[in-house]
């Protein structure tokens, strides 16, 4: 556990993997102002001059080529993001033996190499893809809440957390395994046709029930965990402040579930995941809100 301080160490070097996508490109992009970066990814981008920042072609499935990158690098840290996000263009078994494969030999480079880790699990694991979602069996939901897994990508996250135990274990590293909820992007949130078409007089379930997080807040969240100094393997919920609806969350969760747990710890329009534990041990909060994110203009990464 985490006893608030900070570490005086500065980071020399960086891995990030899934260094070209959604999240991946804006860690880097983050990471590169005040570390040496060695983003990796299966491909490499059109124009690989980008200060701060050394790419690499990839396949993170491939142990020999992954402990061989990781460990030249000898990083102070690894960033794992590099999985695929989702079953809806892959087969489940596909996903979970990739995902899987690909987070043990990052986790386990990154342990032989002595370098902390941060990495994406995700907040499907709670059981949000469920196709009849249930309710939590309290709310918020924690990250001591029951887990739920539906289907290969889901598992192949609990499967990380438990080689984060692992290399924990033998190599003494620390891990924090962020639980991110579906990432938002300024300028484009997919989020807003859900709030525009949500009506509680017909409301229906939904999943994470309505939550999200910029991706502003997950570059945040990373940088904080890299930042902060704790032990052993550490599980991060990561959502945003407030539901996307612009309603009450637990006027909004009680009309789309018929119900509400017996305990039910809601106040207004905040999320139905707590993010207090990061806030203890990390010091970090959410800072932005769908009603003003989803409309500002902020350029991404210039390398994708």
């Amino acid at each position: 556990m985490s006893n608030g301080l900070r570490k005086t160490v500065v980071t020399d070097t960086i891995v990030v993997t899934g260094a070209l996508g959604g999240s991946g490109s804006w860690i880097v992009d983050a990471l590169r102002a005040d570390h040496d970066v060695v983003a990796v990814d299966l491909t490499l981008p059109e124009s690989t001059d980008v200060d701060g920042v050394s790419f690499q072609a990839l396949d993170l499935t491939d142990q020999g080529a992954v402990w061989e990158t990781v460990l030249d690098a000898d990083p102070s840290a690894v960033v794992h993001f590099g999985n695929i996000p989702h079953e809806e263009n892959n087969p489940g078994g596909d996903v979970y033996e990739n995902n899987a494969l690909s987070t043990f030999h990052a986790l386990e480079a990154a342990g032989r190499a002595g370098a902390d880790v941060v990495w994406a699990s995700s907040e499907t694991v709670y059981g949000t893809h469920w196709p009849e979602p249930t309710l939590p069996e309290y709310l918020p939901v924690d990250e001591e809440h029951p887990v739920e897994p539906w289907n290969g990508y889901e598992m192949s996250k609990l499967a990380g957390e438990a080689a984060a135990e692992r290399v924990t274990n033998r190599f003494g590293v620390s891990v924090a395994s962020i639980r991110p909820s579906w990432i938002q992007y300024p300028g484009r949130y997919a989020i807003t046709p859900f709030r525009e078409d949500f009506d509680l007089e017909s409301a229906d379930r939904f999943g994470n029930l309505w939550s999200y997080i910029d991706i502003r807040d997950v570059v945040s969240l990373v940088e904080a965990a890299l930042d902060a100094d704790f032990e052993d393997h550490e599980v991060f919920n990561a959502f945003g402040p407030d539901n996307f609806l612009g309603v009450d969350t637990a006027t909004a969760i009680e009309a789309g579930y018929g119900d509400l747990p017996s305990e039910c710890d809601l106040s207004g329009e905040e999320s139905a995941y707590s993010t207090e534990k990061a806030a203890k041990l990390l010091g970090w909060e959410p800072e932005h809100s769908w009603k003003t994110a989803e409309d500002e203009e902020i350029a991404g990464p210039s390398f994708v």
